[in-house]
């Protein structure tokens, strides 16, 4: 996994699991890797790992069952979703409408962008499943 240094390694990790459960990898109720196994597969230090897991506990998106490993928390991926939605629409967003205002774009402009984007990614989904 490529870190970058806006956010601690812990938080990008746990918005790549957020991003897994919304993606539908990791369903509600299922057993997610443990803490040793997950540390392994984005090559980070097992205390990394706790400290991640630690924070999607108390944000109740991942439960633990003593002896048995974490699971996806009922209702975690609604959970996630209605979070991002909302920071994305009081942050990142408010910045996108700033920068097209200084930049004199026009919201024509916007869509197409949109639109090609949303085209080429559906292209690519059915690329990937003709090649499974």
């Amino acid at each position: 996994m490529e870190f970058k240094e806006t956010k601690t390694i812990s938080m990008q990790i746990a918005d790549r699991i957020c991003d897994e459960i919304l993606q539908g990898k990791y369903a509600e109720g299922e057993r997610i890797p443990s803490v040793r196994e997950y540390a392994a597969l984005v090559e980070v230090n097992v205390n990394t790992m706790v400290r991640t897991y630690e924070m999607l506990q108390m944000r109740q998106v991942i439960v633990m069952q003593r002896g048995v490993g974490y699971f996806v928390a009922p209702g975690a991926a609604s959970l996630i979703y209605t979070a991002r939605k909302e920071a994305f629409l009081q942050g990142d967003l408010q910045e996108c409408f700033r920068q097209m205002q200084l930049l004199g774009l026009s919201m024509d402009e916007v869509v197409r962008y949109y639109e090609d984007y949303i085209r080429k990614t559906i292209l690519n989904q059915l690329d990937n499943h003709e090649k499974d």
